[in-house]
């Protein structure tokens, strides 16, 4: 195996040709569920309260078309708005992006929701690269 590799490089998932491994995704989903709740704590600086409801803007990155593509459609079948195009940092690189439908921001909510982003995206060869709000909505 590691002939091959030398010849051939390399994904940045590693050898198995996965844009993310296992271990790159539960590092990357750990990060997020700990970067959640700061995220929540600062919409309450902005008058966001457990019961307010908010669409949340998404990022995935991904390093095909038709991995894009599929991650794109399980979100449309979420009920949620967006779509995938080349990144614009790196062109080899797809960022699948949209907004989701309005929910509550309780803290239980967004975790529950930024987990099963994780989750949706390594199952897409997908890395979730987080989210944001407008909490003037």
């Amino acid at each position: 195996m590691g002939f091959f590799r030398t010849l051939f490089g390399s994904k940045s998932g590693g050898g198995d040709g996965r844009y993310r491994s296992d271990e790159a995704h539960a590092k990357n989903r750990s990060r997020q569920l700990t970067m959640t709740p700061q995220t929540v704590a600062q919409l309450r600086n902005f008058g966001v309260t457990d019961e307010s409801q908010l669409k949340l803007e998404y990022f995935f990155y991904t390093n095909t078309e038709e991995k894009a593509a599929a991650l794109a459609r399980k979100l449309t079948d979420l009920g949620y708005a967006g779509g995938y195009d080349h990144a614009a940092t790196n062109k080899q690189e797809f960022v699948v992006k949209g907004w989701t439908s309005p929910m509550k921001m309780d803290d239980q909510t967004v975790l529950d929701w930024t987990a099963s982003m994780c989750d949706l995206g390594h199952e897409c060869d997908c890395d979730f690269d987080g989210w944001g709000t407008n909490p003037k909505q």
